[in-house]
């Protein structure tokens, strides 16, 4: 760990918040906010991992979708992206954000994911069947290629704002998806059409019923229930979000005992 990193991890340790901590992959440094509960070392915990949006950071994104605080029993990762260009409302940037498509990078995000996750492995007990993502944006974008290229690691997904760019490389799996009627990004038809899909892949029943505000829960024949929670704002997140959020994957963690 670099040495800003312990100064930071020490400084994080007060009053519960994420600590900054820090790997090398592939010769670089990478970082990530992390909340451990403190009986992780002596029972198996849950584990979060979230993904800012492109531009943004680890520190903002803990506080728009703040798991950590909603779900203290978890473990709770932010992870902070590195510099990627891109177009954000058709205008060139150069923020931090995510890979979107298998090998972009060098896949250099996936292997952060695998470096982080192995880590946590290491040092605490992380309950192997209770592992989510979720993200925002090209955050949430990033959370659609962990479950095509990584499916293995976990029980569920809660994309927001964003859509699969691997449709066809994805499994069944539990998800709840946020979405903007007005999102003038990540256009709102697009991401009807990928719930569609997302339907069609679990099996689910095609009527709905309602769970909590603005969400509609889908069943699914195959135990992969699709969660739509489709809100009248636009691209950001609404604030029922991160509570429904925790909510799904709490729900997720209570059908089968911990390891």
């Amino acid at each position: 760990m670099l040495a800003s990193g312990l100064i930071a991890l020490v400084l994080g340790a007060v009053a519960g918040e994420p600590e900054r901590r820090t790997w090398t992959v592939d010769g670089v440094a990478r970082e990530a906010l992390v909340c451990v509960p403190a009986e992780a070392r002596a029972r198996a915990a849950p584990a979060v991992f979230v993904f800012h949006g492109y531009g943004g950071d680890a520190r903002g994104i803990a506080g728009y979708l703040p798991i950590h605080t909603l779900w203290p029993e978890a473990i709770v990762v932010y992870m902070q992206g590195l510099p990627i260009a891109g177009k954000v409302a058709g205008v060139e940037r150069n923020g931090a954000g995510w890979q979107n498509v298998p090998g972009d990078q060098g896949d250099r995000d996936l292997k952060f994911f695998d470096a982080v996750l192995d880590s946590l492995r290491s040092e605490y007990k992380v309950d192997e069947m209770h592992v989510y993502a979720t993200g925002h944006s090209n955050g949430g974008g990033f959370a659609y290629l962990l479950w095509a290229m990584r499916p293995y690691a976990f029980d569920a997904f809660a994309p927001c704002a964003a859509v699969p760019l691997q449709p066809s490389r994805l499994k069944p799996k539990p998800v709840l998806h946020v979405a903007g009627q007005k999102d003038g990004i990540v256009k709102f038809v697009w991401q009807e059409k990928a719930l569609e899909g997302l339907r069609k892949l679990n099996t689910c029943e095609a009527v709905g019923r309602p769970w909590g505000t603005n969400a509609t829960l889908y069943a699914s024949s195959v135990g992969a229930p699709v969660v739509a929670l489709i809100h009248p704002g636009g691209h950001e997140l609404p604030p029922e979000a991160p509570q429904a959020i925790v909510k799904f994957f709490k729900a997720r963690a209570l059908l089968a005992p911990t390891k």
